[in-house]
């Protein structure tokens, strides 16, 4: 879509004053929405690995005379690259990361009303972070997104709202805020435990506290750009759709006047196994250590003094020398309690959604593997070597519990040509979406204390491409992970055909506009066709179908194997 952009002044009342940008479709000269890059929602941490710090009552964006300038974006936390879908752009990296991004529907603001904040982790393709949306009109729901990339990259910079919000009904505003990833958000050990407590903080995980600070910083004033804060969804795609269900089984947790989260969508992935103990990432803090020759024999004081004195550029160099290369959540006992997933099982987490009624909006592209399928593959064509790499994002009993399962000769699948990447591809993809996905629904619907969740639950499924992401994603691929990008947000920056327009309106952006906004339609709640168990696909032919699910008993199996290995390991 071709755009121009012209300055835009909103007053954020006693946040003072910001200047963005109103972006217009130059085809139609018909103004599609605002645009406000890089508003802050938090003062950066004292230290690299320390909390970020919640903004004072008294912080203002700028004034009428010197407005705070928010026509760029969010910044970019140091991270890896990725293909040509995310290149490195060292010039762009700060570890003060702590913006969002805010897209608004153009029109007059309503006063009251409701509000719905979507958390949405999008994946890699287009390196987005946390996006929230206002709806503008008799009612303003808020939809906040998170973006994917593993944990390891993203960026809320590559995601474009413009047709979204000016050519459909979805008309939300839109706050999507970067946060850290990789090791800048997610390393821990005994070391940074000790440093934390000194200063009275929860050590890790600090890329997880990052968006729940973004999602206080809504709750407290999305008012000021048109919304109430009542009504709020998150959401993810990827290692977003992971963090989302973290955020969810954190907001649970809270007392009922502290809860954020209405709604939930949980995009392309699901939680899988709980997260690795503070013992078992010791391993990778000592493996970082001594790729930087940094001594072991060291006190923790100097170990963490010299890591916080090295440049970025060195930190993620060596990163790719490590074993155990991914920087995934822990188990802190802060954020992520050591029960989580016995509380799946034993159905006090589906209690819970039920008692504050938290719908659940879940699915997957057809093809997701072979996108997963390049992503740190296994250095080597051998079984062993495929059992090494899941263990730097599993833990080491977890991966030893799924091989058996998918390999019980420790020979090839006749489905796969290679243990990397296709086997590999095809593992992961289990493990991250379809298996666990598959699971998640098994333990909020069939637990052991009968708790059954199914009427908040509702499941799709995407066969169908679009044309526009030929130019990024190779179509021997088929429908695979992110493809789905311009379904969900309208071309996300490129253009669909009005064939793929109309079929994406009857398949999603019209029913998740009504789930978003809490319409009651029906007896599945929105008009979504299905719930529980049920499937609601988009068809390669660009139709919508109601299904059954194939992959179901597999799933759950898996999902079942590894909770037995979960609890032997507590005994």
């Amino acid at each position: 879509m071709q755009t121009s952009t012209r300055p835009h002044l909103h007053t954020l009342a006693h946040r003072g004053t910001i200047q963005g940008l109103t972006i217009t479709s130059t085809q139609s000269s018909t103004d599609l929405c605002h645009y406000f890059g890089g508003v802050r929602y938090a003062l950066p941490p004292l230290q690299r690995w320390r909390r970020a710090r919640r903004l004072p009552s008294t912080f203002t964006y700028g004034s009428k005379d010197a407005p705070g300038r928010c026509e760029t974006g969010a910044g970019l936390c140091p991270q890896p690259g990725f293909l040509n879908l995310s290149p490195v752009n060292e010039d762009a990296w700060t570890e003060d990361c702590f913006q969002c991004n805010v897209w608004v529907p153009v029109g007059e603001v309503p006063r009251g009303g409701m509000a719905l904040y979507h958390v949405f982790l999008l994946p890699l393709v287009r390196r987005v972070n946390f996006l929230v949306f206002t709806v503008v009109g008799i009612k303003a729901d808020w939809w906040a997104v998170v973006d994917g990339g593993w944990l390891q990259f993203g960026s809320p910079n590559g995601f474009n709202a413009a047709a979204l919000l000016g050519e459909t009904d979805f008309k939300c505003v839109i706050v999507m805020p970067a946060y850290r990833v990789n090791l800048f958000g997610f390393l821990y050990s005994a070391e940074l435990e000790q440093d934390a407590a000194a200063v009275g903080e929860t050590v890790g995980n600090h890329g997880f506290w990052d968006q729940r600070l973004a999602m206080e910083w809504t709750k407290e004033n999305v008012h000021l750009f048109g919304g109430n804060p009542d009504n709020i969804t998150i959401s993810g795609y990827s290692a977003g759709a992971n963090s989302v269900f973290h955020q969810l089984a954190y907001d649970l947790r809270q007392p009922d006047d502290k809860a954020i989260v209405r709604q939930a969508c949980i995009f392309s992935n699901s939680p899988a196994v709980q997260p690795k103990s503070p013992a078992e990432t010791q391993l990778q803090f000592d493996q970082l250590l001594s790729a930087l020759n940094i001594p072991l024999t060291l006190s923790g004081n100097e170990k963490l003094a010299r890591l916080r004195a090295l440049p970025p550029r060195q930190l993620l160099d060596a990163i790719n020398s490590i074993e155990i290369h991914q920087f995934r959540p822990t188990t802190d006992n802060g954020f992520i309690l050591p029960n989580l997933f016995t509380s799946l099982d034993n159905g006090d987490f589906a209690r819970k959604l039920l008692s504050r009624n938290v719908r659940l909006l879940l699915g997957e592209c057809a093809d997701e593997h072979f996108l997963y399928s390049v992503w740190y593959p296994p250095k080597e064509n051998t079984l062993d070597a495929l059992r090494t790499r899941l263990i730097a994002d599993y833990p080491e009993r977890i991966v030893d519990a799924v091989l058996p399962l998918h390999y019980p000769t420790k020979s090839l699948p006749p489905n796969c040509q290679n243990w990397t990447p296709d086997a590999w591809g095809r593992i992961y993809a289990d493990m991250q979406v379809y298996h666990m996905q598959r699971g998640l629904i098994h333990a909020l619907t069939d637990n052991t204390a009968g708790v059954d969740a199914s009427r908040l639950i509702y499941r799709y499924r995407i066969e169908f491409r679009a044309k526009c992401i030929e130019k990024g994603i190779p179509l021997e691929w088929g429908v695979t992970h992110s493809s789905d990008y311009p379904l969900w947000f309208w071309g996300n920056g490129d253009v669909l055909t009005e064939d793929e327009k109309r079929s994406t309106e009857k398949a999603f952006i019209g029913p998740l506009g009504r789930f978003v906004k809490g319409v009651q339609v029906g007896s599945d709640g929105f008009g979504w066709g299905t719930s529980g168990k049920g499937v609601r696909v988009l068809r390669a032919d660009g139709e919508v179908e109601i299904r059954g699910d194939e992959l179901w008993e597999e799933g759950v199996k898996v999902w079942k194997a590894l909770r037995d290995v979960g609890e032997k390991a507590k005994l």
